[in-house]
């Protein structure tokens, strides 16, 4: 293989850990948030059985030293679990703070408010440096062999192996005028050719980048532009080796080529974000090839690495990254409608298929409105536009239900609030997400409806003022008076409980 070592890329600073993924990994290490794992492990199937644990057991970000197969000139290394949730259960965000420069304290309403934060500033354009990290070693023309890399296999029946989980995917507009970054899988195909739909790849590219790359930003929106209006400067983007394309200079490791206009190979099955790998998609469906036309490289590369299942335990990056950022953009676009809403959230216990949608009930009240009118205004906004794709059904709650608390507030509005039938309003003329279990392998169309929103507001609510709430919730924070709740935590201790 071709390999050339940059000799300018030790003398440079470390940047934040938001801004460059090594310094990313390097947060998660003096956090203690991350396991070296020094001992050799198979990418087949091991190292994702190792991730996949990771996140049902919240336990720490697995950073695989040692996977098997891996080249002589650092390809690669594997870090699995980067937007898993912390065991620490008074900072289990950390990961995705960190993504985006917060305190690892931060909580989520803080992090949808921090992706938020550029909406309105003016972009800041990304700058062109000369060269950067990802170009410390290159693999060129005949010397590229993909089927030499550990690309792992995430699940027993997945159709191949999957290099690319988490990279942000670089694919220019048809007219060029605009490139839109994103994430979608790839799968080795054979020695340079991969099955899906990017045009080039950056893998380990800075952790804000790969946040923005999951945001459903509007089209017509850069990415990279967006990144430099959230940090306040640019982003430094280096040009591909094999076409004009930009990268971010820090990144990992790139792949680069052309995709094909014409060919096709069968790509799957893939273990999904829902929890299912379903053995009738064994064959595959056709994609489009995309043909590595160059590897680019840091010394000692790291892999990040996303293994979708079910968020038992805790969610993948799957639900905390496109979830989460899908739930940002909602709130903004139903706030722009003139909604009063405060929060949006897709609870990871729904594998991000529910939204709630917390609104202001004093506002409510001066709208002088009813559930089928707010449920039909909140439903035309999330069902139609593309932040509420993967949201088949939608929690109306008021501001006394905390978004982000599914198994308390959310469950107990849903189960004591909602009427079925009545306060139910189906929408069966909007895009469907062909992903969904119950759409690509249940009853109906497969491309159409199933999407609800329901009404957990009872209808005092409608007409609510802190003066005539009409009941008081049952539990130790309501219940009582502040001196005797006082008074009981001051001797909680002393009574033995």
């Amino acid at each position: 293989m071709t390999s050339a070592a940059q000799s300018t890329a030790g003398a440079r600073s470390p940047l934040p850990p938001h801004l460059e993924f090594r310094s990313f990994v390097e947060a998660l290490r003096e956090d203690g948030d991350l396991a070296d794992i020094e001992a050799e492990v198979d990418p087949h199937l091991e190292v994702a059985a190792i991730i996949r644990r990771c996140y049902e057991k919240r336990a720490k970000a697995p950073l695989f030293n040692n996977v098997k197969g891996a080249t002589e000139d650092g390809l690669f290394r594997v870090l699995g679990a980067p937007g898993g949730l912390s065991s620490d259960p008074h900072i289990p965000y950390r990961r995705l703070a960190r993504h985006i420069g917060l305190p690892p304290d931060a909580g989520l309403g803080g992090i949808i408010d921090a992706m938020l934060a550029a909406k309105g500033k003016p972009l800041i354009p990304p700058v062109r440096v000369q060269t950067g990290p990802c170009k410390e070693r290159k693999i060129l023309g005949d010397d590229v062999d993909l089927t030499k890399l550990p690309s792992p296999l995430l699940n027993r029946a997945d159709g191949g192996n999957y290099i690319q989980t988490l990279g942000v995917n670089i694919v220019p507009d048809v007219d060029g005028r605009w490139v839109n970054w994103s994430i979608a899988r790839a799968m080795v195909h054979d020695k340079t050719r991969l099955d899906g739909i990017p045009f080039a790849i950056a893998m380990g590219a800075p952790p804000i980048a790969t946040m923005a790359a999951s945001m459903p930003l509007p089209a017509g929106v850069s990415e990279a532009e967006y990144v430099g209006a959230l940090c306040g400067s640019p982003l430094e983007l280096v040009k591909c080796e094999t076409n004009d394309l930009l990268v971010p200079s820090t990144s990992e490791i790139v792949l680069e080529g052309t995709i094909s206009l014409t060919e096709t190979a069968k790509e799957g099955p893939f273990g999904e974000m829902h929890g299912y790998s379903f053995l009738d998609e064994a064959d595959g469906l056709p994609q489009p090839i995309y043909n590595v036309k160059a590897i680019t490289h840091r010394t000692g590369a790291i892999l990040p690495v996303c293994v979708p299942g079910r968020a038992k335990g805790g969610p993948d990056e799957t639900h905390t990254m496109i979830g989460t950022l899908a739930a940002a953009e909602m709130r903004e676009q139903l706030q722009r409608a003139g909604l009063p809403v405060l929060q949006v959230f897709t609870p990871y216990e729904t594998q991000v298929i529910w939204a709630v949608v917390q609104v202001d009930r004093i506002r409510l009240r001066e709208m002088k409105t009813n559930a089928k009118a707010l449920c039909t205004a909140i439903g035309d906004v999330v069902f139609r536009q593309k932040c509420g794709m993967q949201v088949h059904r939608v929690l109306v709650v008021g501001d006394d239900i905390d978004p982000f608390d599914f198994a308390g507030d959310v469950t107990w509005a849903f189960a004591t609030r909602c009427r079925p039938a009545e306060d139910e309003f189906h929408f069966e003329d909007v895009p469907a997400y062909p992903l969904v279990p119950y759409v690509s392998h249940g009853p109906g169309t497969k491309l159409t409806g199933g999407k609800v929103v329901a009404n957990c507001l009872l209808p005092a609510e409608y007409d609510y003022t802190p003066e005539t709430q009409a009941w008081v919730t049952c539990d130790f924070a309501n219940e009582y008076p502040e001196e005797v709740k006082e008074r009981v935590l001051q001797r909680w201790e002393a009574f033995g409980l």
